[in-house]
């Protein structure tokens, strides 16, 4: 792609657009907008802009449209797969201004709001009002909620809730083109042509941007309960979870983690935890509804389950405060092993049943190539994030035996069904693998999607594909 940069006089027309207190232009300004979370990787733009209105959107895509200017835009920075990095300088656009809930509409159960909002407070604003939004990634207390719509982000509670894509009724979009539209109705059931919502949905910015979201909403369960189960191997609690579902329970959360990654948020976030030496996984499992005798006679199946599968143990929180710990241990066990050792992050789905052996191919791959990995995930939707840690890997090994063996975990989990990200979207790092999953056919079908979108390549350039 051949882009060009941005002189004084376009600068100057960017300056008109949002304000000249909305541009910057200094290396210190752009440095917290040169990465995200996605390894130590490093871009910068060459102007950011924060502008608060679609319409100045509009008009920044226009500019850079008619001057072949790149055009990356950026959510809360909280991605793991480089997706909002400006790879090609250019232009960032940073939503950070767009921070509204416009409105809860408690008659129809839905809510519009700018995609700048962080997701734990759009979630606690509908849990004041009775209603669960329950789409929660790790990161809901600093990621936005556009980010997640562009990602694709799921979260625990998918397994009972459902994705994402589930709950986004309709979006307003700024096109590359500079024109905005709505991209369906805040209905939910649409039969109407070509669901454009749902082609928005995990295209990672690079067919429009996204200024207002519509999402559905449900009753929030007034109970919940958690259990935290304790196994010998990784394959018999990985094995476990698809026998709960198998039994007729529901669970609305079933988390796997191994022990290391236990081990580490220990270590680095001094969580309190009785560890048994014998124990290498947990799986941690929450029910949740209105009924507490069903819950209870919910969990009563579950651990006739976990039996049959060698738990060595099940812990029952009991107050508020041990669920909320328990839920700690999970939710900072990415911090926790990212601030440990120079590491990997892989996403990787399949059909839960196969977990085991998903699992276990991800050891041997390890062994064979000299890695260690440290696992974890939402294991009830068969989703299982592989953290690959360098640890005492010599820094030639490291880059040159990691890529063969990531490309035989993504070859291994379609094998079994599933597909090379889940949640974290393909961005930047995982572009290489796409062929693994995809044939010819489908890529020239996405990137003939993307080029009647965007015939000039400007928008989020340098992702997917």
């Amino acid at each position: 792609m051949n882009f060009n940069t941005i002189n004084e006089a376009l600068l100057e027309q960017i300056k008109l657009i949002v304000g000249a207190a909305a541009v910057f232009t200094e290396r210190d300004e752009l440095h917290d907008y040169s990465h995200d979370e996605t390894e130590d990787l490093h871009f910068y733009p060459q102007v950011l802009v924060k502008p608060q209105t679609p319409e100045q959107i509009a008009e920044l895509i226009k500019l850079a449209n008619q001057h072949q200017i790149p055009v990356t835009p950026r959510g809360a920075g909280t991605g793991l797969s480089g997706g909002a990095l400006p790879v090609h300088g250019g232009l960032l656009i940073a939503m950070e201004k767009f921070n509204k809930i416009l409105e809860i509409d408690e008659r129809n159960l839905q809510a519009t709001l700018e995609p700048g909002v962080i997701t734990e407070v759009f979630m606690d604003a509908a849990a004041e009002k009775g209603l669960l939004y329950p789409v929660d990634p790790a990161s809901k207390g600093s990621c936005f909620i556009g980010g997640n719509v562009s990602h694709g982000s799921g979260g625990p509670r998918v397994v009972k809730y459902g994705t994402i894509r589930e709950y986004i009724l309709n979006l307003q979009v700024v096109l590359p083109s500079g024109e905005i539209i709505w991209t369906g109705a805040n209905t939910l059931k649409f039969a109407s042509g070509y669901n454009l919502t749902q082609l928005m949905i995990g295209s990672e910015g690079t067919l429009g941007i996204i200024t207002k979201i519509v999402v559905k909403l449900v009753p929030k369960p007034t109970q919940d309960l958690l259990l935290l189960a304790s196994f010998f191997t990784d394959e018999d609690a990985c094995a476990a979870v698809s026998a709960i579902f198998r039994a007729g329970v529901v669970p609305s959360a079933v988390e796997f983690m191994e022990r290391k990654g236990v081990e580490w948020v220990m270590e680095h976030d001094a969580i309190s935890f009785d560890l048994k030496p014998e124990v290498s996984s947990f799986l941690l499992i929450e029910v949740d509804g209105n009924n507490l005798d069903v819950l209870f006679a919910d969990c009563e199946k579950i651990n006739e389950v976990l039996e049959q599968y060698h738990c060595t143990d099940v812990l029952f929180a009991d107050s508020s405060a041990q669920k909320e710990e328990l839920w700690r241990l999970r939710r900072t066990m990415a911090v926790s092993v990212k601030s440990n050792s120079v590491y990997k992050e892989e996403d990787t789905v399949v059909p839960r049943a196969e977990l085991p052996k998903l699992i276990k191919g991800i050891k041997d791959i390890g062994t064979k190539y000299g890695f260690q990995s440290i696992c974890y995930g939402h294991a009830g939707d068969g989703n299982l994030h592989v953290n690959i840690i360098k640890a005492d890997m010599s820094d030639e090994d490291w880059n040159t035996k990691l890529k063969p063996g990531i490309r035989e975990i993504f070859e291994l989990t379609v094998s079994l069904g599933g597909t090379i990200s889940g949640e974290h979207g393909i961005g930047l790092v995982q572009k290489d693998y796409m062929q693994i999953r995809f044939s010819e056919i489908h890529l020239n079908l996405m990137r003939g999607i993307k080029q009647v979108f965007d015939p000039n390549g400007i928008l989020n350039p340098g992702k997917i594909f």
